[in-house]
């Protein structure tokens, strides 16, 4: 349903967006080219460098995950999934999932295939690389949870939790710049707060610049701390969804 939803006004409604996140991507790529080849000292180097921004942009659904309980009140989303005889979680999740589908297919498949126009390796250092990212999409279910019970809470202040959201992301989680690359040596003890476990754990195994096994353990141990206290916080939430909706 998510896939055919986005569908409805045809493929080619969805290619300018495609083509802004390749053109976006390139400029990424040819930024980094200039800003490594002038650097030294860095933990990383140019061609993981290169690599990590590629696959961040090509999973960036996955790595970050962002369902439709952010629109619970403007969109009126979670009182439309109560209406249904199945699971609230289980129905975000299928609905994200499938939402995903255009996305891989006209933009992170033609792009993983072009790769070696760009000399940029997709090769994964580590065969962990594909439990970390389960890992990671499954960290990501919870901590959108999270985020989905404050907007509940904060009411129609939903458009802050959201902003904090991007901001969280963009800085802590590493997809866009990885955690070892922080400065004043911040990455030593930012690894392992929770952000942290969501794209940029994946995307430092899938570069090999990061300790696989430990890495992989702290994504273990934060969905085994942050889902029991997600679905605690929907339960809770439950009565605030149905008091704002009506």
């Amino acid at each position: 349903m998510s896939l055919r939803s986005k569908m409805n006004e045809g493929i080619l409604s969805l290619l300018p967006e495609v083509f802004i996140r390749g053109i976006t991507l390139l400029a990424l790529i040819n930024l980094w080219k200039a800003a490594m080849q002038s650097a030294s000292d860095l933990e990383i180097g140019i061609s993981q460098m290169l690599s990590y921004t590629y696959a961040s942009a090509i999973l960036s659904d996955m790595l970050v995950v962002k369902t439709q309980a952010s629109g619970w009140l403007s969109e009126g989303v979670l009182l439309r999934l109560y209406t249904r005889p199945l699971a609230l979680l289980s129905q975000l999740v299928a609905e994200t999932i499938g939402g995903w589908a255009a996305s891989l297919a006209l933009f992170s498949l033609p792009m993983a295939l072009a790769a070696p126009l760009f000399g940029i390796s997709l090769k994964p250092a580590s065969p962990f690389f594909f439990v970390s990212l389960i890992l990671c999409v499954s960290l990501g279910f919870a901590v959108d949870a999270l985020f989905s019970c404050l907007s509940i809470k904060l009411g129609h202040m939903n458009w802050l939790v959201g902003r904090i959201r991007q901001a969280i992301a963009a800085l802590l989680s590493g997809s866009v710049v990885p955690i070892k690359m922080l400065p004043f040596g911040m990455g030593e003890y930012m690894r392992f707060q929770p952000f942290a476990s969501l794209g940029g754990a994946t995307l430092s195994i899938f570069v090999g610049s990061s300790d696989t096994a430990q890495t992989i353990m702290l994504q273990i141990a934060w969905n085994l701390i942050i889902w029991p206290i997600a679905l605690l916080a929907l339960k809770k939430s439950q009565e605030g969804i149905v008091s704002y909706g009506g």
